[in-house]
C-alpha cells in the first residue's frame, strides 16, 4: 500500500491510483481508458466519475472566492460583488480543465484499487 506522501505526489502529477506511475490524461481533457503502464481500467463502470463532481465543487468555490477576493481587494477594491465575481469569471473558465483532470484524479485516489 502507498504511503500518504507518495498518493500525494501520484494525485499532484495525475498518475494511476494503482501503480501511481501511468499518466491518466492523454490531452487537456482526454483521459485514457487504462494506464499505460498496468493496465487499470480508470472508468470502472458505468456513471464512475458523476462523484467527481464533489471534489469539483472542493476545487472550484476556493477558486472562485480566492479570484473573487483578490480583485476585489488588489485590482478594483471600489467594486461591488458583484462586479468583482463577472471579472473573475474569465480566468475561472482558463482554470476548468485543471479543475476537471484534479477531480476525476482527486475521486480515483479516494477509492483506489488493490495492488
Amino acid at each position: 500500500m502507498a504511503s500518504l506522501g507518495e498518493r500525494l505526489r501520484a494525485i499532484f502529477r495525475q498518475r494511476c491510483p494503482r501503480c501511481l506511475k501511468g499518466k491518466v490524461f492523454s490531452g487537456l481533457i482526454r483521459m485514457n481508458e487504462t494506464c499505460p503502464e498496468c493496465g487499470y481500467r480508470f472508468e470502472r463502470e458505468q456513471g464512475y466519475f458523476l462523484g467527481a463532481m464533489y471534489a469539483s465543487y472542493f476545487l472550484a468555490v476556493p477558486a472562485v472566492g480566492l479570484l473573487t477576493w483578490a480583485i476585489n481587494e488588489w485590482l478594483v477594491p471600489s467594486w461591488t460583488l458583484e462586479k468583482a465575481i463577472f471579472l473573475a469569471a474569465p480566468p475561472f473558465i482558463l482554470v476548468s480543465p485543471l479543475i476537471f483532470r484534479y477531480s476525476r484524479v482527486i475521486w480515483m485516489h479516494m477509492d483506489p484499487p488493490p495492488a
